[in-house]
């Protein structure tokens, strides 16, 4: 099987892509007509996205002090075990796997081929499947024979993905009409909700804690995961934020707020752009997606793999490759699901409840730091200020989003969480007893070598 214990060959540069890349994805192209419907002015619209933005900071510096304090691959799977809940470890990596990870790639290799049948019309049905499957396979191909290879691709494809923002944002302060800013509502429209116009930023803030799930593949890491953790989520802050400003600056926000594609409608008022817009949108979303399924490719696999040491998951699943130095096997087992789930779309979209498992454990894993403070071992190199406060904050953040989602599909959410409960509690008892409580991790693996 080879040495299993991945080398820390990435630097910050990768780190950042990899926050960056993972969070931006293609629902900004909708999500800002949504936050403006919500907010119901202009104003409101934009300290929403502010907001947003900021509820997010909290629980950045939380998995910054946690990554540093046990710079592992795995995230929230080695906070949860750290603190002492290992089933509910066991159950966010056993529900993450099969509902959540590949189902997130098969999704967005579909929604690449919806983009490029736009262009190339014959890549519908069959053939656009086939397509959707041999993007992912290029994209592993590149992740699994490399991390540093993977890394410097994730760096190329997040600043091409940040470049047709940077021009929206840039044509759009050349070109808005502050009229736009000036809106009043019409009489009986529904009144200024900032509450509801943060809840409708609050998914395009996620994603940034795919650093964690490589932590231990940073080199330094006590001095990179901090900094590419904060400052993905101001370098986000800042895009959504100025695109917003942009959009709003653009088109009059009587139309944004029942548009459907805001950034294509907004393109449209940038004068010689009207009749490419929809093709710049189609190529931008191409691109941002790409980088999207980019990033999942490269660290979902690094969970299992974490699990997999510790003798909770399939073994083969910590083989690391000897040549690439690779999670050769993990990255081989997800895309293989992924792959067959491009071509069942409708278990796909089932598998979409189990969302609500995920953000809960989301909030445990904040929870957590309460417990890994007492442990002997918790040595971060990053420690927040005032930590009870910024992990109550982080709580409450992740809470809401929780929150909003068990509102949009109460009973499917609570069926899921029944569902994980049932199908892995029985798998977690059995890797128990047969590999016991060992909680492997690379240095022990070295002091045994």
């Amino acid at each position: 099987m080879g040495n299993q214990a991945l080398t820390r060959k990435l630097g910050f540069w990768s780190a950042l892509a990899l926050g960056v890349g993972t969070t931006i994805g293609s629902g900004i192209f909708v999500s800002t007509g949504d936050v403006a419907k919500a907010a119901g002015t202009p104003s409101i619209s934009i300290l929403a996205w502010i907001i947003g933005g900021v509820i997010a900071i909290p629980q950045m510096m939380v998995l910054a002090e946690l990554s540093t304090a046990y710079p592992e691959n795995g995230s929230g799977y080695v906070y949860l075990n750290k603190a002492g809940w290992r089933p509910l470890a066991f159950l966010y990596g056993w529900a993450t796997f099969w509902a959540l990870d590949p189902p997130s790639i098969s999704i967005m290799s579909l929604a690449i081929v919806s983009y490029i049948s736009t262009f190339f019309p014959f890549f519908t049905g069959f053939a656009g499947k086939l397509l959707g499957v041999a993007i992912i396979l290029i994209i592993t191909s590149i992740h699994y024979r490399s991390v540093k290879e993977g890394g410097l691709f994730q760096v190329v494809i997040t600043a091409v993905k940040i470049i047709p923002f940077i021009i929206v944002i840039i044509l759009g302060l050349m070109y808005m009409k502050t009229g736009n800013f000036s809106y009043t509502p019409a009489a009986g429209a529904a009144k200024h909700n900032l509450i509801g116009g943060i809840s409708a930023t609050t998914w395009s803030y996620t994603g940034m804690a795919a650093i964690c799930f490589m932590a231990g593949e940073f080199k330094n890491p006590g001095k990179i995961l901090p900094r590419a953790l904060i400052s993905s989520i101001l370098i986000i802050l800042f895009l959504y934020t100025m695109l917003a400003v942009c959009v709003i600056g653009l088109m009059p926000f009587g139309h944004l707020m029942h548009s459907n594609a805001a950034v294509s409608d907004a393109v449209k008022y940038i004068p010689g752009l009207s009749h490419f817009a929809s093709s710049f949108v189609a190529i931008t979303a191409i691109i941002v997606i790409l980088g999207s399924l980019s990033s999942c490719i490269m660290f979902q696999p690094r969970l299992e793999y974490a699990m997999a040491k510790d003798g909770l998951f399939f073994k083969r699943f910590a083989k690391v490759h000897p040549k690439y130095e690779t999670p050769s096997f993990s990255i081989i087992a997800q895309v293989t699901y992924a792959c067959i789930l491009v071509f069942s779309s409708s278990l796909t979209t089932l598998l979409g409840y189990f969302t609500l498992i995920q953000l809960v454990i989301n909030i445990l894993d904040f929870v957590s730091i309460y417990k890994c403070r007492k442990r002997d071992d918790y040595k971060p190199i990053y420690r927040m200020p005032l930590w009870r406060l910024t992990t109550i904050l982080a709580i409450l953040g992740a809470s809401w989003l929780a929150w909003g989602t068990f509102t949009w599909a109460p009973w499917q959410g609570m069926l899921a969480a029944v569902i994980v409960i049932l199908t892995g509690l029985p798998v977690y008892f059995y890797w128990e007893k047969r590999h016991g409580r060992k909680n492997f991790n690379d240095n022990d693996l070295e002091v045994k070598l």
